[in-house]
């Protein structure tokens, strides 16, 4: 009777019933497994079941790519901004490590904060869903930016530890460190920027939010990170003996 009713209704029943009539499948069909659309059916079936459920009858949600796919998604929404507090928290532990400034730590972690929370703008007007295959990407940006950081962040204070002021110091970086974390941003972004053509719709995805990435990434460090340096004035401890000499 159930079967009867469902198949009247435009739904499917797949699998049948177990032994003791204890089960029933039914299937639905959905137009794609975009995360709005899986998300809005599980709403719709919890909500049902609230509804209905009773001691003789009660609707739970089955198996099938699309509720796998959906408790994923669940997953992920409430873990990401806990992952990336992780991956920011060994960052900044291995920053402060390195150079015994919070200082520092700030300088070198603002422009990352800044490239996360602008992939994850640019990934909501692409419509591109936070998932297994796209977290790790935004993972990558902060590993990658952090090279260009650290790189930028040292040869700065190298310079101004040599009693420079900091407009020499940033001149000098440029012409050095500078140059070549310059040339890997824009050899990362544009071997990434051929993803763009491919048919493969995950993958030219990824090369637009890729090249973003690591252009903003090579933009902040260059940028970004040297006004910071001015605005929070890191600790520098300079060498006396180039004091005496009177270099400015």
């Amino acid at each position: 009777v159930l079967s009867r009713a469902m198949a009247s209704d435009g739904y499917g029943i797949s699998g049948g019933v177990d032994e003791n009539c204890n089960q029933q499948r039914l299937s639905l069909g959905l137009t794609d497994h975009k995360a709005q659309t899986l998300q809005s059916v599980v709403n719709v079936v919890r909500e049902f079941a609230r509804n209905n459920d009773d001691q003789d009858v009660w609707f739970k949600l089955g198996d099938g790519n699309a509720v796998h796919e959906a408790a994923t998604n669940e997953v992920i929404e409430t873990s990401q901004y806990t992952i990336l507090s992780y991956v920011y928290a060994v960052v900044a532990f291995m920053v402060l490590l390195t150079f015994r400034s919070w200082r520092a730590v700030a300088c070198i972690l603002i422009p990352l904060i800044l490239t996360s929370v602008m992939s994850q703008g640019l990934m909501a007007i692409l419509g591109i869903g936070v998932k297994v295959a796209t977290l790790p990407v935004i993972a990558l940006g902060v590993g990658i930016g952090v090279d260009y950081g650290i790189y930028i962040y040292s040869r700065l204070v190298s310079v101004l530890e040599s009693n420079h002021n900091l407009k020499y110091a940033y001149l000098e970086t440029l012409k050095t460190t500078g140059k070549a974390v310059f040339f890997t941003g824009i050899t990362l972004s544009v071997g990434v920027a051929t993803w763009i053509y491919s048919p493969i719709k995950f993958q030219a995805d990824m090369g637009v939010l890729l090249t973003f990435m690591f252009l903003w990434n090579m933009i902040g460090a260059l940028v970004l990170l040297p006004a910071l340096v001015f605005y929070i004035k890191p600790a520098v401890s300079q060498d006396p003996e180039l004091s005496r000499e009177g270099i400015a």
